[in-house]
C-alpha cells in the first residue's frame, strides 16, 4: 500500500484516498478521484509557478489567484524535464541506449563473427 502525507495535518494517508481520514481535507479532485488536487502553501498562489499561467494557456476561472488546481504543472520541473529529454536525444546517448537494449543481438553477432574468422583461418 502506497502512502503519502496529508498537506494539512501531515499524517500518513493511503495514496488512493480521496479525503484525509484524520482531518477530512480533500486530496483528490471532487468527482475525479484519480486526479490529484494540487494546493498552494501559505499565501502564494499556484498560478505564480504554473506552466499554463506562464505560457498564457490557462483557462481556469480562478486564474491568477488559484489556491487549488488539478492541472497545475510546476514551471521549474517542466524545464528540467525538457532539458533531460534534450540530453537523452543526443546521438551518443541514443547509441548507448540502443546498445544496452540490444546486448543479446550484439553478442550473437560477435559470436558469428568469431566463428567466421575461425573458418577463414582454418581453410
Amino acid at each position: 500500500m502506497e502512502t503519502t502525507t496529508c498537506p494539512r495535518c501531515h499524517q500518513p494517508v493511503n495514496s488512493q484516498s480521496v479525503t484525509c481520514p484524520h482531518c477530512r481535507v480533500e486530496l483528490k479532485a471532487y468527482g475525479h478521484p484519480g486526479i490529484p488536487l494540487h494546493r498552494a502553501t501559505g499565501e502564494k498562489y499556484l498560478c505564480d509557478t504554473c506552466t499554463y499561467n506562464a505560457d498564457d494557456s490557462c483557462t481556469y476561472p480562478q486564474r491568477p489567484y488559484a489556491k487549488e488546481c488539478i492541472l497545475y504543472q510546476n514551471v521549474d520541473e517542466r524545464e528540467l524535464e525538457l532539458q533531460q529529454q534534450k540530453q537523452s536525444s543526443s546521438l551518443g546517448v541514443t547509441v548507448q541506449n540502443w546498445v544496452r537494449r540490444n546486448q543479446a543481438l550484439l553478442l550473437l553477432l560477435a559470436l558469428l563473427f568469431i566463428c567466421f574468422l575461425i573458418v577463414l583461418s582454418t581453410s
